[in-house]
């Protein structure tokens, strides 16, 4: 209850989310002192993004949201969730990232253990944890504030006992179905999270629609008096976007990075044509983005293929610099095939980027 903790406490959050974090919700843009730099100093090959960095902006993030009821909290949350903290750990769950890069020119591999271990002892920590993240109960009824196949059961503080059963394939897909198992008949309200992402949700309950602000970054709340049975359905419409950085951050100006719902994308070495070098690739602001879902791919994901370019450097094959202005470099077409971030480094220490230039 202390006013100039909390207020302290958001001048930093403030800072720390419009200057200093990265895309994925990777925090520490230094590799020596594992440190914050300064504002828009976000590099994508040197930078730390410790995995324990984005565990401790969920705890943070958790304990503004409960403070506050803010949905941009629990965007947050969601973003270093999905990204910046699940890509610390491999797909089988026995090897290890200390740092996140987003760019990686080969060479970079996941460690069975650490001789100073706060990373796998940590992520086991908080994957046991990630339920706590869901949802809360107040005077007024439930709020729900991450997406996954779930049973809730809370006490309000009226006294009433609530049981919900949640069913969902999120992030893959954006409907989220709620129903009803248990309550008194008296009223209460719901909330539902909708991404700050996230366009043109829509909300039934019994296959009635429901009036509810379309934009990303709200709770939708209905209140009635719920009976056993009612069932809420939630429609996040998830679509590829590319999203670009701001013009400050000298490292990823003039590039672009593939999203799609609350995970970042990635291009990894493997998925793309043999002769194509990813430091030479290149993505138009206008691109098409295709999603495809592969059962039998990184444990079962949802690719990208985004239309783009390769150029050829091979005029600058001894160069460094040249005298101003340089003719532009020829380029061919090319397919570029995304995955989600959280699963790189899975099939071998390949390169891999998140930003691509444009």
């Amino acid at each position: 209850g202390e006013q100039a903790l909390f207020e302290a406490l958001t001048q930093l959050w403030h800072d720390m989310t419009t200057r200093k974090m990265h895309i994925t919700g990777g925090f520490g843009a230094r590799f020596v002192g594992e440190s914050f730099g300064e504002a828009y100093e976000l590099p994508s090959d040197r930078c730390y993004c410790e995995t324990c960095a984005s565990i401790a902006s969920m705890m943070w993030n958790w304990r503004m949201l409960l403070a506050t009821g803010e949905p941009r909290y629990a965007d947050v949350l969601e973003r270093s969730l999905y990204n910046g903290f699940l890509s610390g750990v491999s797909l089988d769950g026995r090897r290890y990232f200390y740092i996140n890069p987003l760019q990686s020119r080969g060479g970079i591999e996941r460690a069975e253990w650490y001789s100073c271990a706060c990373c796998p002892p940590n992520v086991m920590r908080q994957i046991a944890a990630v339920g706590h993240y869901m949802a809360t109960a107040n005077e007024t009824g439930v709020q729900i504030h991450q997406y996954a196949s779930a049973r809730i059961e809370a006490e309000l503080k009226t006294g009433q006992h609530v049981v919900l059963r949640v069913e969902t394939d999120y992030p893959w897909d954006g409907r989220v179905k709620v129903t009803v198992e248990e309550t008194n008949g008296a009223a209460w309200q719901l909330m539902l999270r909708v991404p700050g992402w996230c366009e043109g949700a829509s909300l039934q309950v019994n296959d009635r629609a429901v009036e509810q602000p379309s934009p990303g970054g709200i709770y939708a709340a209905v209140e009635r008096d719920w009976q056993a049975g009612d069932v809420i359905e939630l429609d996040l419409p998830i679509v590829p976007r590319l999203t670009a950085p701001n013009p400050r951050i000298d490292a990823i100006r003039g590039s672009l990075a593939i999203e799609r719902g609350p995970l970042v994308y990635c291009l990894e070495q493997i998925d793309q044509e043999p002769d194509l070098d990813l430091l030479d690739v290149r993505i138009a602001s206008e691109a098409s983005l295709q999603a495809a879902r592969h059962k039998d791919l990184l444990g079962g994901v949802v690719t990208i293929e985004a239309q783009g370019a390769g150029v050829d450097i091979g005029a600058w094959q001894d160069e460094l610099y040249r005298s101003a202005p340089v003719k532009d470099l020829p380029q061919r077409e090319v397919t570029l095939t995304a995955v989600p971030y959280y699963a790189w480094a899975n099939r071998g220490p390949g390169t891999m980027r998140v930003w691509i230039p444009q």
